[in-house]
């Protein structure tokens, strides 16, 4: 018990004293996961989803069924998809992203794309069916309706982009298969947990996973908050 008290003091001390070694890891993290959900939500996700969703075709309870499915995708499946794609005998190894940050973004992108896009498609799922006919009928365009919609839903949406953020900065399989945890270039909270634990070093991996602990208890805590006053969310779609 004493051992792990001391590690405890130790992995506390490497915080407030920002131990640049625990900062950088945590920050590429941060910047990383964010770069992922920023492409799929607004390259993807909330495109794509709002597209399915306001349209009919053939297939169309197949491919939400499809997309739902792949919420559990693991993440060591996508690693392996990416790893196989863009290595050097790979179709596109000419890019020479291995081992880079930017290939963890491509996996990163690939494995929280289906849950945000799911959730997008529920989100705008439940809104009531009033909403865009009513829009209609004071004639609204098409697509001035859908983006009523979309409005009405904002909650759930940017719920879904708290859910995909948390998806990519806990994941542990694409990092470590696509970037090599290589020390100061693709090194994140989860994959150096899992070395410096293996080589024994448990307080740097208690100070990892501090960080990683409160960034999910922030995440959270701000997603709540946005749930009790939705004004600024209000503010934000109202101004752009």
């Amino acid at each position: 018990m004493s051992e792990l008290w001391d590690s405890i003091v130790k992995a506390i001390h490497l915080l407030v004293s920002l131990d640049h070694d625990v900062y950088e890891v945590a920050w590429r993290s941060l910047w990383i996961a964010l770069a992922s959900c920023g492409i799929s939500f607004l390259l993807i996700s909330l495109p794509l989803g709002s597209l399915i969703h306001f349209n009919r075709f053939p297939g169309k309870t197949i491919l939400i069924t499809l997309i739902q499915t792949l919420f559990s995708l693991p993440t060591v499946a996508v690693g392996l998809i990416v790893f196989v794609l863009f290595s050097r005998s790979g179709p596109l190894g000419t890019f020479d992203l291995m081992f880079t940050p930017k290939i963890m973004i491509i996996g990163q992108t690939i494995l929280v794309t289906p849950v945000m896009m799911g959730l997008v498609i529920s989100a705008l799922s439940g809104v009531d069916k009033a909403v865009p006919e009513t829009a209609t009928a004071l004639g609204a365009s098409r697509l001035q309706a859908s983006l009523v919609t979309i409005r009405e839903a904002q909650f759930a949406v940017i719920t879904a982009l708290v859910m995909g953020f948390g998806r990519a900065i806990s994941e542990v399989g694409v990092s470590m298969m696509v970037g090599g945890n290589i020390r100061g270039y693709t090194r994140t909270l989860t994959t150096a947990i899992s070395l410096e634990t293996a080589k024994g070093e448990i307080e740097f991996s208690l100070a990892l996973g501090f960080i990683l602990i409160l960034i999910a208890v922030v995440v959270n805590v701000a997603l709540l908050l946005l749930g009790r006053k939705r004004g600024p969310i209000r503010w934000l779609w109202s101004s752009s």
